[in-house]
């Protein structure tokens, strides 16, 4: 067996049109509601720029609130199909802070702020990643119901879970503006203006 024959790597980057984004965004953003809010603004670029889902994430020192990264969904922009925004928002923190462990003892407390339930890979990345806190702007079906995304298989007590291993939930954070981010999704996938990517089969 040859292994020139295999690929031996794959990167994910996010996008450049990010660091636009994040001109004169200050690095620490105390108020959970506005680091959400800049969840919000990335999650709509990011569908209308090409690079994935209408998804973005953050990791914020939960203490004082200094952006420790950002990550959105770039399946679409890299052909990685695990490359969701609670992914490469969590990969990136755990580069910058030279650790796979986002919660060890010489680490600050992180908190990780999503645009909505992570679906079910992401909900083990989170709970491997070492945050201390998950922010969501919502867990219920409607993310589903209007983007058309299969999120997977979540066991309801999900929150639950995440509390049992040390991982606080705050839900409902600017829940309504999520929403309106992912209607106007929606309303590019019935134009058949974007491409919805979930690779799956079965009833």
């Amino acid at each position: 067996m040859d292994l020139a024959y295999f690929a031996t790597g794959y990167d994910v980057q996010l996008p450049e049109w990010i660091s636009d984004e994040l001109a004169g965004v200050p690095d620490i953003i105390p108020d959970v509601a506005e680091r959400m809010a800049l969840v919000h603004r990335l999650a709509d670029r990011n569908w209308r720029e090409g690079n994935g889902g209408p998804f973005a994430a953050l990791v914020a020192e939960t203490e004082t609130g200094r952006i420790v990264s950002v990550g959105v969904n770039v399946v679409l922009g890299s052909g990685v199909s695990s490359a969701h925004a609670e992914v490469t928002a969590l990969g990136t923190a755990q580069r910058r802070a030279g650790s796979w462990d986002l919660g060890g003892d010489d680490q600050p407390e992180h908190e990780l702020v999503v645009n909505w339930r992570p679906c079910v890979q992401c909900y083990g990345a989170t709970m491997w990643s070492g945050v201390r806190s998950l922010v969501v702007a919502g867990s219920g079906p409607e993310l589903e119901e209007i983007t058309t995304f299969d999120e997977g298989p979540m066991v309801t007590d999900w929150a639950e879970q995440f509390e049992a291993r040390g991982i606080r939930v705050t839900q409902d954070v600017l829940r309504d503006e999520a929403l309106a981010v992912f209607r106007a999704y929606r309303a590019a996938v019935d134009a058949a203006e974007v491409t919805v990517y979930n690779a799956r089969a079965g009833d």
